[in-house]
């Protein structure tokens, strides 16, 4: 009995300390624990191999089955916990009019730290907390990534503020200064330096057409504009040249140039420098930092509009740093932003998103890696930087979506590929997100590679993404994946998908920078009382007006300072937003691209053929397409010098015809110099008009869209499918 005692008492050490030197990750089967205890030879186990033979398979059972237990428990994978209440994600507030708030928050938040109240203080803040570590990178085919320090930033930022000082500009938020480049770690110095002193950015895209461009400059009376690349500054040259331009007279060139352009500038009145000139300019004649106040406009932010030029939304510092903040308090405990965080940049800085996300990471001393400029090559430069934080747009998801389906092109791979996905969205409603499953291992370890294997947090708007596209994506990229819905006019942000509420279908919870009601569109038959109506935002980041554009603004924001988006919202049951409808007939391609359907259908009604067009297209297709109601008395005429015969009905009916219509539709559509995005992929014949009878136009003889995209539901879905 002693003995026994004996062995229970100080044998059981002796096994554990032994059993972690033999097997040091602590698994064995039941038969080697025996064999290892009847064989050994050394005295200090003789203790141990009397214990071990007296206990019986069973027991032994017992210890092993405790053990993987144990093991799996401290191994499993654990769901993260909701910020809040996902039931409960946003609150009516008190007074009327049905307007919401975040559940986080009681008061808006407008500053998330007491010392960023400007975008300059963001990066100052970021300057203090990287002790001058990377801070601006870029690389060049097949090389690896250059950095500049925060220090080096900011040194390069004052001297080109200082230069613009020497200049003659005014350190003053009523100095605009235009930037017309690609993203570019320049790009960033530049608009850091012109913060230092107060001034004010006017981001230019080539994309808006030498026209749009011609009237932003004038409409912002930039005397100063930033060019990355000759082929820009030529455009400005020619336009001034041509006295389409008034009042610019300095070029800043970032990359280099012939000494002729120089020539060429001075004969149509402007002054060209490189940027190397301008930044020994200002460090000869260096100037203390004029920093910004609040209330002070930030940025002129054009936006492409749908038809006419573009309006540019005045955004202060509080409107930006207000809305980096809401974020911020958002994402505080699920995906907090440190030094250690990598941000790849290729969305154009010209929009609020990408600078909104760049500014975030600015502030906490993070790291961003510009692509090289070349969206192809976009893949090779994530491999090589490898990113923590990488923004997409649905059109990008919808590639990524659409090449793993492509490459699994086998009966099994789909197959396999299906249970992968269905066992990570399982993990996924139950609030696990995680990259180190077996299905990870076996399927999805490629597409988590082709990201640079580092990514924790994927932020997507623009546009809504399609919720299987999204549900598959977070499922296959495994990390932290948030929906977001704004537009320039709200900095960018306005709702963000609450951490700890994977569904999809919705664009989350409202920021708690801002409030959002829903305001009832009479004629459309939504009510605001039923939970549905034009989402009205309002909040320390909505923008201040357009640039001298008051009828414009007026119709934008009304007296109580409520911004009116035109889009149709639905609150759901738990406090999320779902995005609806359009109030008025223009919406977004997945892409991010504006429509306006009807300028398209009275460009192919002058088809000989064509009686009606309806062209259709929303912001989860990448593409348009249309219905098309042939002239029952001149399109027989028509198709028979095609040299097709055949009832009215049967035409109808014909594919080579309605290639052949299609041909003409597009053929018109260039002549009318519709861009590539607004032309119709592929259409459909119908052989019935559309009528105030048949409810398919109002009394005024225009169409009613929504009735009619439920009428030729069908129609669609086969187009899109077929494409």
């Amino acid at each position: 009995m002693r003995e026994r005692e004996r062995a229970r008492g100080c044998g059981a050490p002796a096994f554990s300390i032994s059993f972690s030197k033999f097997f040091p990750g602590g698994v064995m089967n039941i038969v080697q624990a025996q064999d290892l205890f009847r064989n050994l030879k050394l005295p200090e186990f003789d203790d141990v191999r009397e214990y071990m033979n007296s206990i019986s398979a069973n027991t032994l059972m017992g210890f092993g089955a405790f053990a993987a237990f144990t093991y799996w428990y401290a191994t499993r994978p654990k769901a993260l916990e909701p910020a809040y209440d996902v039931t409960m994600q946003s609150v009516e507030i008190e007074g009327g009019e049905l307007a919401r708030r975040s559940a986080l928050v009681e008061e808006l938040i407008e500053y998330y730290y007491d010392d960023v109240k400007t975008v300059y203080d963001g990066f100052m803040r970021g300057l203090k907390i990287s002790k001058n570590a990377p801070c601006l990178g870029a690389r060049k085919k097949n090389k690896p990534y250059q950095w500049i320090t925060y220090q080096e930033v900011a040194d390069r930022a004052q001297y080109i503020g200082s230069a613009l000082l020497q200049q003659g500009l005014d350190p003053s938020p009523d100095q605009f200064i235009g930037i017309f480049a690609q993203n570019r770690p320049e790009w960033v110095i530049t608009e850091l330096g012109c913060y230092t002193y107060s001034m004010v950015t006017v981001p230019l895209y080539d994309t808006l057409g030498t026209e749009a461009i011609v009237y932003v400059i004038n409409k912002a009376d930039l005397s100063v504009v930033f060019c990355d690349t000759v082929e820009k500054t030529d455009i400005l040259l020619n336009s001034v040249e041509n006295g389409e331009i008034k009042n610019l007279h300095t070029i800043i060139i970032i990359d280099p140039f012939q000494p002729d352009l120089v020539e060429k500038g001075k004969n149509c009145g402007v002054t060209i420098f490189s940027l190397k000139e301008i930044e020994a300019l200002g460090k000869a004649n260096l100037q203390d930092p004029k920093p910004p106040k609040s209330e002070d406009l930030s940025v002129i932010c054009f936006t492409s509009g749908t038809t006419g030029f573009p309006k540019g939304a005045m955004l202060t510092h509080k409107n930006v740093i207000s809305d980096c903040s809401g974020f911020l308090k958002a994402s505080e405990k699920s995906c907090p932003i440190s030094p250690s965080d990598t941000l790849i940049s290729y969305l154009p800085l010209v929009h609020m998103f990408e600078r909104l996300v760049q500014c975030t990471l600015l502030t906490h001393g993070a790291r961003i890696g510009f692509f090289q400029g070349d969206i192809k090559l976009l893949p090779e430069d994530i491999k090589a930087l490898r990113p923590t934080v990488f923004p997409v747009v649905p059109r990008l998801l919808n590639r990524m979506y659409d090449k793993i389906y492509a490459q699994a092109n086998t009966p099994l791979k789909r197959w396999i590929l299906g249970i992968a996905a269905r066992k990570k969205e399982a993990e996924l409603k139950n609030g696990i997100v995680r990259r180190n499953s077996v299905w990870d291992k076996l399927v999805f370890h490629k597409v988590q590679g082709n990201l640079g294997g580092k990514v924790r947090l994927i932020i997507t708007g623009a546009a809504p993404v399609s919720p299987n596209v999204l549900t598959f994506m977070r499922a296959a990229i495994g990390c932290q994946f948030y929906e977001g819905y704004g537009q320039t006019e709200s900095a960018a942000g306005s709702t963000l998908t609450v951490p700890g509420d994977w569904t999809a279908g919705h664009v989350g919870a409202p920021l708690p920078c801002n409030l959002i009601k829903l305001v009832d569109v009479d004629d459309m038959n939504y009510f605001a009382a039923q939970g549905e109506g034009e989402v009205c935002l309002k909040g320390p980041n909505i923008f201040i007006g357009y640039l001298r554009d008051p009828e414009k603004t007026a119709e934008a924001l009304d007296n109580d300072g409520w911004l009116h988006t035109g889009d149709v919202g639905k609150w759901l049951p738990n406090g999320s937003l779902k995005i609806i409808d359009r109030k008025k007939h223009i919406f977004k391609l997945a892409q991010g691209e504006y429509i306006a359907p009807e300028k398209i259908e009275n460009v192919y009604m002058r088809s000989e053929p064509v009686a009606q067009v309806f062209v259709h297209g929303d912001s989860l297709q990448a593409s348009l397409v249309g219905i098309v109601i042939p002239d029952p008395e001149v399109m027989p005429k028509w198709a028979k010098k095609k040299k097709f015969n055949g009832s009215f009905e049967d035409l109808c009916k014909n594919k080579d015809l309605k290639k052949a219509i299609l041909e003409d539709l597009l053929r018109l559509g260039k002549e009318s110099d519709l861009k590539t995005f607004e032309q119709v992929r592929d259409i459909a014949l119908y052989p019935e008009m559309l009528t105030v009878q048949n409810g398919l136009l109002t009394p005024t003889m225009k169409a009613k869209r929504p009735e009619l995209r439920k009428f030729f539901q069908s129609q669609i879905e086969e187009l899109y499918a077929s494409l």
